[in-house]
């Protein structure tokens, strides 16, 4: 017999966990399936820029973390500052994130099972997906989701791809910021997330080992001298992921699952979770196919200037300017970390 729920969300991430938090709070009867068991991890900065965290307390979620007042580049000896205007970031481990959304979604009566989405079939009614009917389906199952690939929204892969790695080391931060280190090949994000603990995604657009990336910048490794590894490397990549649409029928994409450009301006979580309630409203409302034109002014900020950060740092002559650039051009440094640190859509 096939049973019957308002919305089946597939990922148990951040954005699948917040679009079943808004479900289940508009009083829709909600499904979240995730195959891994657990805390969900993934190789990501773990940085909150104040718009994220306002957004997730906005929820009722307020995990604990470290906090950060802006954003330091460093290249060498050379560095400059942008401290937001707006409040204070927080470095959060992704795994206390999870623990924290999957504690709401639970109080808000949804539905987290430890399954994989199988064979989807849809019609003008609904979606059925291995004995279970919903309305709709929202696909938050990330940057190489098998439910877009299964729905044939995967254009060619893109040219230019990037890679990233990360891992976490036992020291104090040193730093009231995220610093982002810069070299000709790679840049690395330091984002303290306790007392005691920062953790370092490093990106890079070939493949290779972490220990080779870090090598490249001999600065943040001196300042890891002697600091003991506190978890194992986690990669992702290719990051860049091109998306035909973001509906089809009454499947919507959610958070990377969505499409995705660079970690490099740390805005992921902000928008995962700006998308996460747009579906739901566009959902609620009767509306789906909208989703997709408020998913495309929801990331229009976030798409433009990471876009133009990747074609312009990737020449080499460009990379080793853009620290002296901000350096020079104060002004223009802190507006844009300070735009970026709005809210989504603010």
């Amino acid at each position: 017999m096939t049973r019957q729920v308002d919305l089946l969300v597939a990922g148990g991430g951040p954005a699948g966990l917040v679009t079943a938090l808004h479900a289940a709070r508009a009083g829709l009867d909600v499904e979240v399936w995730e195959p891994r068991p657990g805390a969900v991890d993934k190789a990501c900065g773990e940085g909150l820029m104040p718009g994220a965290l306002a957004a997730l307390q906005e929820l009722g979620v307020d995990p604990p973390g470290h906090a950060f007042h802006g954003i330091r580049y460093v290249d060498g000896d050379r560095r400059a500052d942008a401290a937001f205007r707006a409040g204070a970031g927080r470095g959060i481990r992704r795994t206390t994130l999870h623990g924290a959304l999957a504690a709401a979604v639970a109080a808000a009566g949804a539905r987290v099972e430890q399954r994989a989405v199988g064979e989807l079939r849809q019609d003008d009614e609904g979606v059925t997906v291995d004995g279970v009917r919903a309305r709709h389906l929202v696909a938050a199952d990330g940057l190489h989701s098998p439910v877009r690939r299964g729905l044939g929204l995967d254009p060619a892969p893109a040219r230019h791809r990037r890679y990233g790695l990360r891992r976490h080391f036992r020291t104090a931060p040193w730093s009231p910021y995220v610093e982002v280190h810069w070299a000709p090949e790679v840049e690395a994000y330091v984002t303290p997330v306790a007392d005691d603990l920062v953790g370092v995604a490093v990106l890079a657009s070939s493949r290779g080992t972490f220990d080779d990336r870090l090598a490249a910048l001999p600065g943040l490794q001196s300042l890891l001298a002697g600091a003991e590894p506190a978890s194992d490397v986690r990669g992702a990549g290719p990051l860049r992921q091109r998306v035909r649409r973001r509906v089809a029928g009454r499947v919507l994409l959610v958070g990377d699952a969505a499409g995705y450009v660079d970690a490099l301006t740390g805005e992921g979580l902000a928008l995962a979770f700006a998308q996460a309630g747009a579906a739901v409203r566009a959902i609620t409302d009767g509306a789906p196919r909208r989703y997709d034109r408020d998913w495309a002014r929801l990331t229009r900020r976030y798409r433009w200037l990471t876009g133009a950060l990747l074609l312009g740092t990737r020449p080499r002559p460009a990379r080793r300017a853009l620290v002296p650039a901000a350096r020079l051009l104060p002004p223009l440094f802190d507006g844009a970390v300070n735009g970026l640190a709005r809210p989504v859509g603010a």
